[in-house]
């Protein structure tokens, strides 16, 4: 996976304790997903494979992950305790953030778009 600059440059605009959880959270997506094309979409560092796998985005007081409706479904019950929507998920920046849930959830979307029929 090629790095984006727009991406580190989107990181670096933060304040470090939302930086830190950014680029841990960039680890895990390219880790779990090294073959994902990274790129910059909807004002939001963006990774697609097979399809969109997953964005994620810093806020004041949370950060946000944009698994698509079918990650935050298959998760609901992990998630409840969370803000989310259709396609989205606010993790509390003043909370423990879920990394191995994150981990999951990157997981479970790769895997669903490897199964994608071309």
């Amino acid at each position: 996976m090629e790095k984006s600059t727009e991406v580190d440059r989107y990181i670096e605009n933060y304040p470090a304790n939302v930086r830190e959880i950014l680029i841990k959270i960039r680890k895990i997506i390219r880790e779990v997903a090294p073959k994902a094309k990274e790129s910059f979409g909807y004002g939001m560092p963006a990774y697609s494979l097979n399809g969109p796998l997953v964005y994620f985005a810093g806020h004041e007081h949370h950060v946000g992950l944009y698994p698509t409706p079918a990650g935050i479904e298959a998760f609901k019950d992990d998630l409840k305790k969370y803000k989310s929507g259709k396609g989205s998920v606010k993790f509390p920046i003043e909370t423990p953030i879920p990394f191995e849930l994150i981990k999951k959830i990157v997981q479970q979307r790769l895997q669903e778009n490897l199964n994608k029929k071309s």
